[in-house]
């Protein structure tokens, strides 16, 4: 008996999350570098006249005569009478609303002992992308799209993070609501950007990207053997390319040496990391490290750090905006039309930057307790500068110890630099997963794949040890992990198997 398909519409009531405007600006601040926060602040002091920097004004203008050029500002002929009742229960409200105080976030210290490395000119892989977006006719909603992709890309300049995880982040952080297929229309933008290859999922979408690119700009012609065998080995043998076994692939392909031999010279122009080739001027990096945090170890092992506040200025509410809601909320039977525009107006301002103020504390508070955790973890590093002593450590270790959010933890440590007495690193570099042995002993990952990296670096060239080889060495080393792992750290340290090692 066929089987009847009917559509039943109801009716259901769900608790859904929503981040306040508030807490998406202090989620959007924490992500930032400083160098970025730098350009931020500017720009919010350039929109929000409420918002001042410096040391507070002793010598103001008078509330009559600030308020009276704020009405010329908001002289529009219609909608005034339709709006009259909205802007009577606004400063009804206002007169219980508790006297505006002052906000001031200390943004200024010394800071003579950081160092500004710079390599090149100033300019960032990221900025150079958002530039390229700039020169595009997108909609207002694809170029939030395409810069929360450029921002989500790796040092590579790859896009690691599946498309997934991006629209569920772009709902909850950014409030755009976006398919995975309107995702992935906008990273196909992305990946016209230059340099080929930006914005791949993998490395061999990358070279199939450059190679494209290749033919799209006219260095290869579409119907040219040269373009045919390179696209077909990057995209039917991808694995025997990766492993080096070039004699399964002329046997597959039918090639000859010399064809062989143009192929690879070919595939070595092409750049599996385009991300670094955006910082390649004259040969020279172009990528501006500025530390966030500057962490100093005395000689008898204390250690202290600070944030860089680099060149961020003092920031305050505007004691102009400020005295002008105080004067006037008391007064509404004496305002015209024009002077309650200006009122909302300014108490509109103030709120803003008393919440941006607000929103830069958070953001150094978190930040300041995020690295006292990293700190805490890994003592022995900051003492002693030794790789191998850092400790398993995954952001769920620093989001216990601080009581936030993984998620923030994650924000906090991207894109952001420490200095410290034996060098500048990123904050991921202190993060390390863990391995634990049979015997149920738990060790750091690093340390190991620094032990395996000396043992190979030792090794006769002649006669490479096999994966086999080196878990046994490493097992007398105090390192008893299997073959398997080997190969897999092996693997990431990007070294090649034996065989391929050999001289």
């Amino acid at each position: 008996m066929a089987q009847e398909q009917i559509q039943i519409q109801a009716q259901k009531q769900i608790q859904v999350q929503r981040l306040s405007q508030q807490q998406m600006l202090q989620v959007k601040l924490l992500e930032m570098p400083l160098t970025e926060l730098e350009q931020n602040v500017i720009a919010e002091l350039d929109d929000n006249p409420a918002l001042e920097s410096g040391e507070p004004e002793t010598d103001l203008a008078t509330t009559d005569d600030v308020l009276d050029n704020a009405s010329d500002d908001f002289d529009t002929q219609n909608e005034r009478e339709e709006r009259q009742d909205a802007l009577d229960i606004a400063l009804e409200r206002m007169r219980s609303d508790d006297d505006l105080p002052t906000y001031v976030g200390r943004q200024q210290r010394d800071n003579a002992d950081y160092e500004e490395i710079v390599y090149g000119d100033t300019t960032s892989f990221i900025d150079k992308l958002n530039e390229q977006v700039g020169e595009r006719e997108l909609s207002e909603e694809q170029r939030e799209i395409v810069e929360y992709l450029i921002g989500s890309l790796d040092d590579d300049g790859l896009l690691r993070k599946d498309l997934d995880t991006i629209s569920d982040e772009l709902a909850i952080y950014q409030g755009i609501d976006v398919t995975v297929s309107q995702l992935e229309e906008s990273l196909k933008v992305l990946q016209d950007f230059d340099p080929a290859g930006i914005g791949a999922r993998s490395l061999q979408e990358c070279l199939l990207l450059q190679i494209d690119r290749k033919v799209e700009n006219g260095e290869w012609e579409a119907d040219s053997k040269l373009y045919e065998y390179i696209r077909k080995v990057i995209a039917n043998y991808f694995d025997a390319f990766t492993k080096k076994h070039w004699d399964k692939i002329q046997t597959s392909m039918q090639l000859n040496d010399l064809q062989v031999e143009a192929l690879q010279k070919e595939i070595r122009k092409l750049n599996p990391k385009p991300g670094a080739s955006m910082g390649e001027t004259m040969g020279r990096n172009v990528q501006q490290i500025t530390p966030d945090f500057i962490v100093d170890t005395e000689d008898d092992g204390t250690i202290t750090f600070s944030l860089n506040h680099g060149h961020l200025p003092e920031l305050y509410v505007s004691h102009t905006f400020n005295e002008m809601v105080a004067a006037y909320k008391e007064n509404k039977a004496s305002m015209n039309r024009q002077q309650k525009e200006a009122l909302l107006y300014a108490k509109e301002k103030v709120e803003k930057a008393q919440g941006y103020i607000e929103a830069i504390k958070q953001r150094r508070h978190t930040l300041t307790i995020t690295m006292n955790a990293i700190i805490d973890i890994q003592r022995k590093f900051f003492q002693d500068g030794d790789e191998a002593e850092l400790k398993p450590m995954i952001l769920k270790d620093v989001a216990d110890r601080t009581g936030l959010d993984i998620s923030t933890i994650s924000r906090v440590s991207n894109i952001k630099y420490a200095q410290t007495r034996w060098g500048t690193f990123p904050l991921r570099f202190f993060f390390t997963d863990s391995y634990t042995t049979d015997e149920g002993e738990e060790m750091s990952t690093r340390k190991i794949k620094l032990a395996l990296k000396e043992v190979i670096e030792k090794e006769n060239k002649t006669k490479p040890l096999s994966d086999d080889t080196l878990a046994k060495v490493l097992k007398d080393k105090g390192f008893p992990i299997a073959r398997r792992t080997v190969a897999k750290y092996r693997e990431q340290l990007g070294i090649p198997v034996a065989r391929l090692r050999k001289e």
